[in-house]
């Protein structure tokens, strides 16, 4: 280890000669390391020193040498910040208590705004490239001062938009920390939320693949904050739509972002049957039918399910359609209607639980007095088709435990065993159901 510093010593000898020796009077050239020809070699060779001490990891010489060029020629060389925040980084990580960290932290931010005042004009590493690396630190060192942190994230953000060269991720990551003291912190008030999503969200309109992960992060920070409330949605759209009325975009998010947040207000519906209105879609048909199904209001619904089901062309958005429409028609006791939906539904895909959640509920509400057991037969086809829902909706619990239910609730109508020895019936033997809504459908026997 001493033959290597030593030789490391050598080196930056040879550098100090070889500096020493050099002409330095241009002052076009070397102007920026100091007014004498003196100073100029002993800067430069500081420059030199500053970049061999911190390849040695000698970072008490690095201090003194980084502390010269900070001192004396500043304008000198943006190598000089560039080495000074790798030279802090390394002694914050080697910090002896916290108060020493947080001493280093701060002399790293320093550097970055020391750099913005030189080279802040630099047509390529310039103020935004300079904030932008400086945010990027800080969301390392300064996560517990979040008024600092916020306020440096803003100021990336900030000179990315005026610089044109926009980092999303620094965007998003600006925007959840908001979002986030949005909970904590008085000083972000829900207008300031609502304001910073209004001028950042375009930003975020035509994303590569590559930022969509940005995006959803954007988006999700402002759904779920608290700013995003029905209240204060409202209040942000019938101002914006007052005065751009027929702007698709803003309808569009207007809707999106109200659906997100389950409003139900008056403006809610207009405003969304007005984007439907102009831009049909199954999604929308979805937020106006089961936000009129929630007001009680099953006709409304219906209606837009069923124009939306007249346009609709993908069998995968239609499955949802069918679902709603069948569930609504259940709630009427439109037996009829919804055992028509929950068909369509398991002719689409015969994986989709409800359509035999649908059917059990319909097969048990029909009559069958011609099966000579009291219409009993139909629990049977009933009990099968809610067993089955029960197997296919294990990702809807709630569901999946009211078929379960409605599943003991038949078995407990199945025919007694006398009824069924009076109709030459034999537990386990086939047995076609002859009429309902279950007509056709092939069973077992079964006793209570």
């Amino acid at each position: 280890m001493k033959s290597v510093k030593v030789i490391l010593a050598a080196a930056a000898m040879l550098v100090g000669v070889s500096a020493s020796a050099q002409d330095f009077s241009d002052d076009a050239q070397f102007g920026k390391w100091g007014a004498t020809v003196e100073e100029r070699a002993s800067n430069i060779g500081a420059s030199n020193f500053l970049k061999e001490a911190l390849d040695g990891k000698d970072y008490k010489a690095a201090t003194e040498h980084f502390q010269q060029l900070f001192n004396n020629c500043p304008a000198a060389s943006q190598n000089t910040f560039a080495r000074g925040v790798t030279l802090y980084k390394n002694k914050a990580a080697r910090a002896r208590s916290i108060e020493e960290k947080k001493m280093f932290i701060d002399s790293i931010l320093l550097i970055y705004d020391t750099r913005i005042e030189y080279f802040g004009n630099h047509p390529k590493n310039g103020k935004d490239y300079i904030l932008d690396m400086k945010a990027r630190d800080m969301l390392k060192y300064c996560t517990t001062n979040r008024p600092l942190l916020r306020d440096g994230l803003k100021d990336a953000v900030d000179a990315a938009i005026e610089s044109g060269r926009i980092n999303l991720d620094i965007v998003a990551m600006y925007f959840r920390n908001l979002c986030e003291d949005f909970e904590y912190d008085d000083a972000v008030t829900s207008d300031m939320v609502l304001a910073e999503y209004e001028r950042l969200s375009g930003l975020f309109a035509d994303v590569s693949a590559e930022d969509e992960q940005y995006r959803d992060m954007f988006e999700t920070s402002f759904g779920t904050s608290g700013a995003a409330s029905c209240e204060n949605l409202e209040v942000l759209y019938s101002e914006k739509l007052a005065a751009d009325p027929e702007n698709i975009d803003l309808l569009a998010q207007a809707v999106a972002l109200m659906s997100r947040a389950q409003c139900s207000s008056d403006f809610f519906f207009a405003t969304t049957e007005k984007y439907y209105a102009v831009k049909p879609s199954s999604e929308t048909a979805l937020f106006l039918a089961q936000g009129f199904k929630a007001r009680g209001d099953n006709d409304k619904a219906l209606k837009y399910l069923r124009e939306a089901l007249a346009v609709e062309t993908n069998p995968t958005e239609k499955e949802p359609l069918y679902v709603q429409i069948a569930l609504i028609e259940i709630s009427n006791r439109n037996y009829s209607a919804a055992a028509d939906a929950a068909r369509e539904l398991r002719g689409i895909n015969p994986e989709n639980g409800y359509s035999y959640f649908i059917l059990g509920q319909c097969y048990a509400a029909s009559p069958c007095s011609e099966d000579k057991i009291g219409g009993a037969s139909v629990y049977w086809a009933a009990y099968d088709a809610m067993a089955q829902a029960v197997n296919l909706l294990k990702d809807e619990p709630e569901v999946q435990k009211l078929a379960q239910q409605l599943m003991n609730a038949y078995r407990a109508a199945f025919p007694q065993q006398e009824t069924c020895f009076f109709a030459e019936l034999t537990a386990g033997d086939r047995y076609t159901v002859k009429c309902g809504y279950a007509s056709g459908q092939s069973t077992t026997v079964r006793y209570r």
